[in-house]
């Protein structure tokens, strides 16, 4: 039997499958289709320092390869979370990552404090947030800003941080090593790339927001491109993300440099789709001739 687990920041994977933030929810739904202890790890929904209701609709739209959300953190809050999401996730074998958003570096801070404390595994700092003390711009967009809250969290936090980058910059591999420097046990990438669709027939953009975050099947090369830019400018575990929905592309970005993997949207189409991935990858690396799969993270031949 190939060894399937893998180590992400220290903490060790039954294997490297993650259900994707925001994609998930806190597991319920999809524990009755079947144990959650088949994933390696769960990243939970986004989790805000207070309740937050999300934005008006209509605020999902699919595209040919995918879909573009602005559901806007819809959340009961991190205390509330911990209150009564935790204890059940808990019930599960699998690690529990924790993915919070702030509109200031002193509430990740106080949520890193909080989550630390309650147990959870990894701590998933999305730093694609506005700042309102810098006039709305997101952390993840200057280097300075992201590497601010990447050191005050793990000031904070007694897990480990991992950061989530945005896409949606010039040069990611820059926020990258500065969130390296400031500390962070790990990074994940790729947040949502920011798009938008409009109805031709009204005339107006279909979401509420104007703009949303795409994700699906027509992100992942630029995800793979960006895994492997970002692996080779540092070092760094990273947990890829971005379009999976079957084994292959799950490879693609571990030989791109990802210790493990996330799976997303596929959920909405396949609640099954996490297992699936898991179940194809394990069976390519086998194929290939390793005994751990993760030997494939780091192996993209050059030409």
């Amino acid at each position: 039997m190939i060894d399937q687990s893998v180590c992400l920041a220290g903490v060790t994977l039954k294997n490297p499958i993650v259900a994707a933030s925001g994609t998930f929810g806190f597991g319920r739904e999809y524990g009755t289709f079947y144990d959650l202890s088949e994933l390696g790890a769960i990243c939970v929904k986004g989790l805000t320092p207070r309740r937050r209701e999300g934005n008006p609709p209509p605020r999902i739209a699919e595209t040919p390869m995918g879909i573009i959300n602005s559901v806007g953190l819809q959340n009961p809050g991190v205390d509330a979370f911990i209150a009564a999401e935790l204890p059940e996730l808990r019930r599960h074998d699998v690690k529990i990552i924790a993915n919070i958003s702030g509109d200031t570096p002193e509430e990740y801070g106080e949520m890193c404090e909080k989550l630390s404390a309650a147990g959870v595994d990894l701590v998933e700092v999305n730093i694609s947030c506005p700042n309102v003390k810098a006039g709305g711009l997101a952390y993840g967009t200057k280097p300075e800003l992201a590497a601010e809250v990447t050191a005050l969290a793990k000031r904070h936090s007694t897990v480990p941080v991992m950061v989530k980058l945005s896409p949606n910059v010039t040069d990611i591999t820059e926020i990258a090593k500065a969130v390296a420097e400031a500390g962070a046990d790990a990074l994940s990438l790729i947040n949502t790339l920011r798009g938008m669709r409009i109805d031709v027939n009204t005339r107006r953009p279909i979401l509420r927001q104007n703009t949303g975050g795409l994700s699906g099947p027509a992100v992942l090369p630029v995800a793979v491109r960006m895994v492997w830019e970002v692996a080779c400018a540092v070092k760094l575990p990273i947990l890829g993300m971005g379009g999976v929905s079957c084994g292959s592309d799950a490879v693609q970005l571990m030989l791109a440099g990802a210790s493990a993997v996330a799976v997303g949207t596929a959920c909405f189409t396949d609640p099954y789709a996490p297992v699936k991935v898991r179940d194809e990858l394990t069976q390519i690396a086998q194929s290939q001739g390793h005994g751990r799969v993760a030997e494939l993270t780091g192996g993209v031949l050059p030409w």
